[in-house]
């Protein structure tokens, strides 16, 4: 029987982080998810997760932290040196589904890049709408993204639905649409090496 790994996760890749959960009969892993709106206060990131890890009780034989530093500025990392649990690599979800190369490519092409995920194209209008509080002041859009050029939509999926609503994230935004695929492949390698299975 494999040894039993926690995943403390982002909500906002919960539901690929079960997809290749049952995709791949990972049965030893359990996932707990934090509030994806944690990303509009990042500097409570680290907070949280050392609230999850402070409740450990040796029930796993490891523990895997499934954030990129995302806007903490290292205080994860400095966080979880201090408990000896790795994290996702990368400053962004978006670098491990698109790959780092891919990403900093995509990132040279264009810095002013506002990037999305197949879960912020579902969640827009509550973190990005509601969440930076454009629908109460929508004066503050032009503040916000007087430097972004253009839109990548960093798909996990490939449905024409959220390709469709991908447009019209970037049609409010007034910036440029470009769909990029990424699906599951690099998410999926980036897991399998950190929580030690193959496949």
């Amino acid at each position: 029987m494999k040894d039993k790994v926690l995943i403390i996760a982002c909500g906002a890749i919960a539901l690929e982080l079960n997809q290749l959960k049952k995709l791949n009969s990972w049965d030893h892993l359990t996932i707990q998810c934090l509030d994806a709106e944690l990303h509009n206060t990042p500097k409570l990131i680290p907070e949280k997760i050392k609230e999850k890890l402070d409740t450990m009780n040796g029930e796993f034989s490891k523990v895997f932290v499934a954030y990129a530093d995302c806007g903490t500025g290292g205080l994860l990392d400095a966080l979880l040196r201090q408990y000896n649990v790795e994290r996702l690599p990368g400053a962004h979800c978006y670098e491990f589904y698109s790959g780092s190369a891919t990403f900093k490519q995509l990132h040279a092409n264009e810095m002013g890049t506002f990037y999305l995920t197949d879960f912020l194209v579902k969640h827009f209008d509550r973190l990005v709408i509601k969440g930076l509080g454009l629908d109460k002041y929508p004066e503050l859009k032009q503040q916000y993204f007087k430097h972004y050029k253009k839109v990548v939509y960093l798909s996990q999926s490939t449905s024409e639905e959220l390709i469709e609503k991908s447009k019209q994230c970037a049609a409010f935004l007034e910036l440029e649409h470009v769909v990029h695929h990424t699906g599951l492949g690099n998410f999926k390698k980036h897991i399998e090496a950190s929580i030690g299975v193959n496949g």
